[in-house]
């Protein structure tokens, strides 16, 4: 038996908003709270938060991309492996569907003639191996790109929230820092609230987790851009 690879998640469109827009929500607050620390003049401010929007989404929706292509490449290597280990070593495919059998709780002649069905079936023999003996869902042509635009648009969105009251607000740096800080916990929370609302978290666990983590990253900036001012 060959080793099984490590299990890869399929991404969803749900991961992949949260990804691109809570780092660029963190990316951009750290940076425009560590300039607002240097004091730094806020024109400066204004175009060093959207240029890191620009470098930062094209950089996160490449980087999911190729992450998700090499995933397809990888899957459809396996594919094609377990293909061959079917053609070529029949019984040992037998006896590694019998454990997956025998692991959902099928006994004795249960086993023979799940095995026996399954066997009948080629295509659902193999898509049997990819899933529960590979752990590698299948990865369509498709979401590559997917996954770019959804990381790459996420990203953008995220990066405009904590520079929103900048614009409005760009000769009161003190103050749009402080509106910015509470704008951006109050999307993170909501973020966090509607992921585990999605899925099978805690809600106020993980909007506060989400709060944390993204203000702690922007607290890392303020830093900083504080001593380095200073300095």
């Amino acid at each position: 038996m060959r080793r099984v690879p490590e299990e890869h998640p399929r991404p969803t469109f749900l991961s992949d908003f949260i990804l691109g827009s809570q780092d660029g929500l963190v990316n951009v607050l750290g940076i425009l709270l560590g300039l607002v620390a240097a004091n730094a003049d806020p024109r400066v401010i204004i175009i060093a938060a959207l240029a890191a929007l620009a470098a930062e989404s094209i950089s996160m929706g490449a980087v999911a991309y190729t992450s998700t292509l090499s995933r397809r490449h990888l899957y459809l290597s396996e594919l094609e492996r377990e293909k061959q280990e079917m053609r070529e070593f029949p019984d040992m495919e037998r006896e590694e569907v019998r454990v997956i059998l025998r692991n959902w709780g099928y006994e004795g002649d249960e086993v023979e003639e799940m095995l026996r069905r399954i066997e009948a079936k080629p295509k659902a023999m193999l898509e049997l191996m990819m899933a529960f003996e590979l752990n590698l869902p299948e990865v369509k042509a498709d979401q590559p790109l997917q996954s770019f635009t959804t990381v790459f648009f996420a990203t953008i969105v995220g990066s405009i929230v904590p520079l929103l009251p900048f614009f409005f607000l760009g000769g009161h740096l003190l103050t749009a820092a402080y509106i910015s800080i509470g704008l951006s916990a109050v999307v993170l929370a909501v973020v966090g609230y509607y992921e585990a609302h999605t899925t099978l978290g805690i809600t106020w666990k993980s909007a506060v987790r989400m709060v944390l983590i993204g203000l702690g990253a922007g607290f890392a900036g303020y830093l900083v851009g504080h001593f380095l001012g200073a300095a």
